[in-house]
């Protein structure tokens, strides 16, 4: 049977030291979690900006990635990383940790801030900013070369600040009211009218290497704007735009399913089998407590996303040393892909997590429904937790869908507990584990990897016992998919949300320039444009823009930059080469260009500038002899 509630409550009490009672299997993995839970709780904590211990220099509600700062050096703040983790707070303090909401308004004021800085993705006057994957910790850009844009960060940002909304909006208080329609709504408009402009563009998956369509991104986006939409109309405002676009979005979900799997990517020339934890962790990211086991959302409990999971969670048995001695069936580490090579390619903690956290949901649901149904599609993964298992639908009232139950939640528990095979005593998450001997590798006390553990145990109190579920996002209504898939945008406007913190006349208008350079290299030169302005620079080095040479030719050496500048200025600026042994050439003189004015209501348009180089070629060093 599943847990019972007052089991659950024991072993939650026993773990802050209340009782001492006879535990079994279950009820110790109980204790074991709410440790680890304080820990992980406080882990995110730390991180977040100004307060948090390993968050030196954070601005207020900044949250950073981890405290590292090289090899790697993710002492940065990432939209998406942090949108999954104030997502986590939001739920902690809906469940009633009412300290958090200084937190979560940090993090709205940091965010309505960020939202207006210029940045190698665009401004907020086109939209095109919203897309940067990263910033300082200081609330200023990265001028890195990176992989931009990344299309997931602003719907998951938008869906944290929605629940937030919803509460506010739940209180009948009239201040909280006001928060929700002059502060909340203010970034979360930027975030929607973003992904209903942008979301049929192609961009960087969550893993920031793989340019296509990503399941991932694509799943977060039709969540973002259903639940957008419902919280629009209650605030009065307009949202047809939303409610345009949300159907096309999920129809375009549908085309990642292959049969047997949802492959992670489409519209891209990366070669890889697509089995990747995007989908799982987009299945959990779009978990609804009230929607129905139907494929089209793959939600938790559906037959479709269980039957990825299998797929999923089978390719990692044979190519980790640590999993070699697990039986077929049993749980295993899991990472983000087999063909990974990052760091060695090993398990990650929030992948392992993730697949017992589906688990959890799917368990909620069944629950829910009163119900499971098991098809041909799903059978496969049935018969690896629970062999016995045979096609057909199995009443909450009968054994078998107890016996169904108690199966999944022992094989999720499972997970779990390899996650904790491999955890330090201290508690302290790193991004991964060794597949050699599990030993904690690359950033240290990785934000998400806290926040992972977090939602994994919320998830397991409420499929296991009367812990409060999460609220729906409005699933149940927005699950038909259209007959035909429309390739379509739905243009909108951007406006900085300084009732929520942007600063006043920030995010003005921009236009989005081209410069083309003539200029003939030789591989493994690469050529950059600085300037005299924040958006160019201000003439250092390692804030450069990077060029691209993607439509270079022996007729036309062709390099091009495209950057936002601000509409009606005057900016100086030159280009220099980067020689294969790390050493420069400059031009010799700077140039001078005058950004054209607005168009219409404020629209910034575009402008493109011819450029030749003029100055020191370069010679290919030894290296490359």
């Amino acid at each position: 049977m599943i847990l019972r509630p007052i089991t659950v409550a024991l072993a939650v009490a026993s773990a802050y030291g209340a009782v001492a009672e006879p535990i079994h299997r279950r009820d110790d993995l109980a204790f074991q979690i709410e440790k680890q839970n304080k820990i992980s709780i406080q882990g995110v904590l730390d991180n977040i900006g100004p307060k948090g211990s390993k968050a030196p220099g954070a601005f207020p509600g900044v949250i950073i990635a981890s405290p590292s700062t090289e090899n790697p050096d993710y002492f940065f703040t990432w939209t998406r990383d942090a949108g999954l983790t104030m997502k986590m707070l939001v739920d902690e303090f809906l469940h009633g940790n009412l300290g958090l909401r200084s937190y979560i308004q940090d993090y709205l004021k940091a965010q309505a801030t960020l939202q207006t800085v210029s940045n190698p993705s665009g401004a907020l006057s086109s939209g095109r900013g919203l897309g940067e994957p990263k910033f300082y910790v200081n609330e200023t850009r990265f001028n890195g070369d990176w992989g931009r844009p990344q299309r997931d960060g602003p719907a998951l940002r938008a869906t944290a600040l929605i629940t937030y909304a919803g509460w506010l909006l739940s209180t009948g208080r009239k201040e909280d009211a006001k928060e929700a329609k002059e502060k909340v709504w203010a970034v979360v408009q930027n975030d929607l009218n973003y992904v209903a402009h942008y979301w049929n563009e192609t961009g960087f998956d969550l893993w920031e290497e793989v340019r296509g369509s990503s399941f991932f991104t694509t799943a977060v986006q039709h969540r973002a704007l259903v639940e957008g939409s419902a919280l629009g109309k209650r605030l009065g405002f307009p949202t047809a735009n939303y409610d345009s676009q949300a159907p096309n979005i999920l129809c375009l979900l549908q085309t990642f399913w292959n049969g047997k799997y949802a492959v992670a990517n489409i519209n891209t020339d990366m070669q890889r089998t697509g089995v990747d934890a995007n989908t799982v962790l987009a299945s959990m990211a779009t978990f609804d407590p009230e929607a129905t086991c139907e494929d089209t959302l793959f939600q938790p409990c559906s037959p479709r996303a269980l039957a990825n999971l299998k797929v999923y969670v089978d390719s990692f048995r044979t190519i980790y040393t640590i999993n070699a001695k697990s039986p077929n069936s049993s749980a295993v580490a899991t990472g983000r892909y087999a063909e990974d090579v990052y760091f060695g390619g090993n398990p990650w903690y929030l992948t392992t997590l993730a697949v017992a956290e589906q688990l959890y949901y799917a368990i909620q649901q069944w629950n829910t429904i009163n119900s499971v149904s098991i098809t041909d599609v799903d059978l496969p993964f049935w018969k690896s937790v629970y062999s016995p298992a045979k096609v057909g639908k199995y009443g909450k009232n009968s054994n078998e869908f107890n016996k169904l139950l108690d199966a999944v939640l022992d094989w999720a528990d499972a997970f779990v507990e390899v996650s904790h095979k491999y955890m330090p005593s201290s508690g302290a998450l790193a991004e991964q584990y060794s597949r050699e001997n599990g030993t904690a590798l690359s950033a240290r006390d990785l934000t998400w990897s806290y926040a992972a553990y977090v939602t994994m145990r919320g998830a397991r109190l409420s499929a296991t016992s009367n812990y409060p579920q999460l609220p729906s996002w409005g699933a149940p209504s927005a699950n038909k998919v259209p007959s035909v898939c429309v390739a379509s945008s739905a243009p909108g406007m951007y406006k900085p949300a300084v009732a929520a913190g942007a600063p006043p006349g920030s995010g003005g208008c921009a236009v989005l320039v081209t410069f083309n350079l003539n200029a003939t290299t030789y591989y493994g030169e690469n050529l950059y444009l600085t300037g005299n302005t924040t958006d160019l620079g201000n003439w250092r080095l390692e804030d450069a823009l990077p060029g691209t040479a993607n439509e270079y030719t022996e007729e036309r050496p062709l390099w091009k930059f495209e950057v936002e500048l601000p509409a009606n200025s005057t900016v100086s600026y030159n280009y220099l080469r980067k020689q294969d042994d790390d050493s420069y050439l400059y031009e010799t003189q700077n140039r001078t260009y005058t950004v054209p004015v607005c168009a219409n209501q404020g629209e910034g348009g575009t402008a493109t500038v011819e450029d030749a180089w003029l100055g020191p070629t370069g010679t290919p060093s030894t290296r490359l002899i």
